[in-house]
């Protein structure tokens, strides 16, 4: 009976070693075969443009000095209707021209600096804009502000506040195609890679498209904007 249970312990023995190593290597495969399948393989792809602008601000800003406040705003309002003419005469619509509130300086009653040594009291600005998608008429007009001159109005120089901006406002338009073709960029540089370390492509595993950004593509040429899109890509590579 002993030699029995000796004998039913020993198998039973056996068998439970067997299974440990049956399961330590399906185990140590699955494992492998996991860690395999997460070598992976991040690239970036890039897709530009350069398109046109669509819009145009332009702001026309004029100042004048006086030391009767009366005077001066009636000739800021004569000023902004001369500024307008002009505008129209170059073939800008009505509708796409407007006129900001006067801003007046009283240098007297300044805290700080030396208002003696301004000739007038009274300094006011005034802005004329325009806002059109008739990018051609703004740059062609802009050249003609010298006439104003004539007229008798002081045009400020372009500053910060000031300046004319063109604006590209049709990026959903080009958006899918760009799109494809950053995340194309980024498979062939993907499959390269792939193809160098002796793999194969494999799934996405991750995707982020990434910011859109639109920027002058120079400062001599604004109305010329460049789009510009990075997509990153993460891939399965596969043995």
């Amino acid at each position: 009976m002993t030699d029995k249970r000796i004998a039913e312990s020993f198998i039973l023995g056996a068998l439970l070693c067997a299974g440990l190593v049956i399961s330590s290597y399906v185990v140590s495969d699955g494992f492998t075969r996991f860690k395999a399948y997460e070598r992976t393989v991040v690239v970036k792809g890039l897709s530009e443009r350069e398109v046109p602008a669509d819009v145009a601000i332009w702001p026309i800003s004029f100042t004048v000095a006086a030391d009767d406040l009366s005077l001066l705003v009636d000739t800021l309002a004569g000023q902004n209707t001369v500024v307008v003419d002009f505008l129209q005469q170059k073939g800008f619509k009505k509708e796409e021209i407007s006129i900001s509130a006067p801003s007046v300086i009283d240098r007297q009653a300044r805290g700080y600096g030396d208002a003696s040594r301004y000739r007038y009291r009274y300094a006011g600005t005034s802005t004329v804009s325009v806002y059109t998608s008739n990018i051609g008429l703004v740059r062609s007009a802009r050249g003609n502000l010298g006439e104003l001159g004539s007229e008798g109005i002081a045009i400020s120089g372009e500053n910060y506040e000031a300046r004319t901006e063109y604006l590209y406002t049709k990026l959903n338009e080009v958006k899918p195609d760009m799109i494809e073709e950053a995340t194309n960029n980024a498979r062939a540089v993907a499959e390269k890679f792939a193809e160098d370390s002796g793999s194969r492509l494999g799934k996405i595993k991750r995707a982020s498209q990434g910011q859109f950004s639109i920027t002058d593509r120079d400062s001599n040429t604004p109305y010329i904007k460049k789009v510009r899109v990075v997509s990153t890509l993460e891939y399965y590579l596969v043995d």
